[in-house]
């Protein structure tokens, strides 16, 4: 078992670590065990494991069909993964824990499960950052293919993703839509829906407990110091709330974001008198 004191420092250790080294599948897991204290990581451990086992017993060459095909038939049929059409909302389908238990999740945390698997094959594998639909992008000697880990680890071609990005927005597809992520954009959006839920359901506690989440795995990220500081504000946490801001003035390159962030700053300076 793991104390919560543990598992923060191991976050900001995989927070502190290059992109290219990052293991988003572990990071996720210790992200969810936030959330359960006590909880024994072992057998979680070990089923990310078998998934790697099974998948490597598979003859998958080095094209890219086989290895789309492998990693389907491992983790939808074998593991029996798939995505939650009947309570897609559900905050449970973003805990990797929990996805695991259930079998079912979101695209992005499913996706963990597909990059992870792939990367234990040594396969080059990375998160499309595809527009209210997380897929992923799988390399062979051949190409590449665009897989739909939601469902079943399906191909998603061109008129498939057209379908996906119409439900999201008018717009036509473009190769923005299928730009790769890092590993540590793949956890913030990842936390990005766990902190989407939180806002609308109104639980600011949540919203910033989450952002000082994706914080420990993204120290610089930016944007997320600028929504704490307006979240510990709306608390009435002024100090954390100056904090959060001021450290969002030293990284952001945007001058009209820094000069709406100064005149919160001083706003919520006068609240200390």
């Amino acid at each position: 078992m793991t104390d919560r004191a543990a598992i923060e420092t191991a976050l900001k250790a995989l927070g502190a670590a290059p992109d290219d080294g990052l293991d988003i599948a572990e990071a996720a897991l210790l992200l969810s065990a936030l959330d359960k204290p006590g909880l024994d990581l072992a057998p979680y451990r070990r089923h990310l494991a078998d998934i790697a086992a099974a998948l490597s017993r598979i003859e998958a060459d080095t094209e890219v069909a086989p290895r789309a095909m492998a990693l389907a038939a491992v983790l939808s049929v074998e593991f029996g993964y798939r995505g939650d059409t009947e309570s897609y909302d559900d905050p449970q389908n973003a805990d990797l824990v929990r996805v695991i238990d259930r079998r079912m999740g979101l695209p992005v945390s499913l996706g963990i499960l597909y990059i992870f698997a792939a990367r234990a094959q040594l396969w080059p594998v990375a998160g499309v950052d595809f527009p209210g639909h997380f897929l992923i992008r799988l390399e062979g000697e051949d190409g590449a293919l665009i897989l739909d880990p939601f469902h079943q680890g399906r191909i998603a071609a061109p008129p498939e993703m057209n379908d996906l990005l119409r439900r999201v927005s008018e717009t036509e597809l473009r190769p923005e839509h299928v730009r790769s992520m890092t590993g540590r954009e793949v956890l913030l959006r990842l936390q990005n829906n766990i902190k989407a839920r939180a806002w609308r359901a109104g639980d600011m506690e949540r919203t910033a407990e989450t952002l000082r989440r994706m914080l420990l795995v993204a120290p610089n990220f930016a944007p997320a110091w600028r929504e704490l500081g307006v979240v510990e504000g709306q608390l009435g946490r002024i100090r954390q709330a100056m904090a959060a801001t001021e450290r969002f003035l030293m990284l952001a390159g945007d001058e009209a974001a820094s000069l709406e962030a100064e005149a919160f700053l001083r706003h919520i300076r006068l609240q200390l008198n």
